[in-house]
């Protein structure tokens, strides 16, 4: 089996999963605060995340101990898990007003979040690089053509069309009696 095929299926079903977030969070939107739904946003990370690893570390045959050299796994993982906390957090506020003020809802924002989350990806691997090569200028082209994809995908992504207000009732035109002619 190649070695690249496993991550970029995941890193494909993660693009799906997390693309239709967005979409998904919209229509969680109504007459209350955007802290409605984010709280089972939490419930859900918590469901699967605290089930789907614990059967994931059983079927690999992982220990649940997060001491010694397993130190880190707990260290790292509360930050990512804050950081993707935080994120949706920032997601479902950013979607939530942008539905509310009609500026395009989940079609404004993913492309802003996705396209930015590759940029600070690059960043923020460079920063934690303890012997950071030369950087490649292309790094610098592959950002600005990220920042113009999120743009053409933002501009060409249809949007609903607000629903049709119901025609005003009109009523029949009747002819009325004619009036008598007086002299």
């Amino acid at each position: 089996m190649r070695m690249w095929l496993v991550p970029v299926t995941f890193a494909v079903a993660t693009a799906f999963f997390w693309g239709t977030y967005g979409p998904a969070l919209s229509k969680s939107r109504g007459p209350w605060s955007p802290f409605k739904p984010y709280m089972f946003i939490g419930v859900a990370y918590l469901v699967w995340g605290v089930i789907g690893g614990m059967l994931a570390m059983k079927a690999l045959g992982d220990e649940f101990t997060f001491t010694g050299t397993a130190a880190p796994a707990a260290k790292w993982g509360f930050l990512a898990g804050s950081l993707g906390a935080f994120g949706a957090l920032c997601l479902t506020a950013a979607v939530f007003y942008a539905v509310k003020n009609k500026v395009g809802g989940a079609a404004l924002v993913m492309p802003i979040v996705f396209g930015g989350a590759t940029m600070v990806n690059a960043f923020t691997e460079l920063v934690l690089m303890k012997d950071r090569p030369a950087i490649n200028p292309l790094l610098w082209v592959g950002m600005l053509l990220v920042t113009a994809g999120i743009i053409v995908v933002r501009l060409y992504t249809p949007a609903p069309h607000a629903p049709a207000k119901p025609a005003a009732a009109v009523a029949p035109v009747t002819e009325s009696p004619a009036a008598p002619l007086t002299p």
